[in-house]
């Protein structure tokens, strides 16, 4: 069972970051077109809203309360000593993890059911989605049937995950943890490791600069009804199909 252990929570992280990390950035170099999340919004766009709104929203969230509690474990520690703002963090990742989970089932319900999503869906669309809902189902199961998480998490998660990175594996207390939260952070470096051959890879190129570069402003100066008018003579100022 050690043998197990190390293999999928020691070795297997190292390979699966190793993984992404050149995988993305062959990827990026060689097929750069290829780095998008392939918007399906123009073959359908309504059902699209419904899942990737709440998903989207959701994932962020939960992705950013992780974050917390690993990068700054011993803060979360103590601000979490009193009882109702640790409620408030489990019931806040609670509900926002209920929203994954909902987007996330309308987006695989998207795909499958309607025939021109599923005309452009690969067998890697399918599969990382169902170790996403997984993921998200595991982590839904471990709030409730492992109270107060948040602070387990920071408390033995947080120096496992720091261990790694300092190349000192610390993992007693990691081996010891039940199978479903050993299974939960396995399904975190699968999907570390699925990146770079899926539409995951697209975070590579998020908009994020649109957070703070000047707003735009679109100013119409041309008479609309004129322009569209198909006896109106065309001339370099007005596209020939308007």
């Amino acid at each position: 069972m050690n043998a197990l252990n190390v293999v999928l929570l020691v070795v297997f992280p190292y390979v699966a970051v190793i993984v992404c990390v050149f995988g993305v950035a062959y990827r990026y170099r060689r097929r750069g077109f290829s780095v998008s999340s392939l918007s399906s919004q123009f073959l359908e766009r309504r059902q699209l809203f419904w899942g990737s709104v709440p998903f989207h929203v959701g994932i962020l969230v939960v992705l950013f309360v992780h974050a917390l509690a690993i990068l700054f474990p011993g803060v979360v520690v103590t601000w979490a000593r009193d009882p109702v703002r640790l409620l408030v963090l489990e019931v806040t990742e609670y509900v926002f993890g209920m929203s994954v989970l909902v987007g996330l089932g309308f987006l695989i319900f998207r795909r499958l059911a309607n025939p021109r999503i599923r005309a452009v869906t690969s067998g890697m669309d399918i599969a990382v989605q169902l170790v996403l809902l997984t993921q998200v189902a595991l982590g839904l199961w471990i709030a409730l049937d492992f109270r107060w998480g948040y602070t387990w998490f920071a408390a033995v998660l947080a120096p496992y995950l720091w261990s790694l990175v300092q190349l000192s594996p610390e993992t007693a207390a990691v081996f010891a943890l039940p199978v479903t939260i050993k299974l939960h952070i396995i399904g975190a470096f699968t999907l570390v490791f699925l990146v770079p051959f899926t539409r995951l890879v697209h975070f590579v190129v998020a908009p994020l600069h649109y957070l703070v570069r000047p707003y735009q402003q679109v100013i119409w100066n041309w008479d609309r009804k004129a322009i569209r008018d198909p006896n109106t003579p065309w001339s370099r100022t007005r596209p020939v199909n308007n």
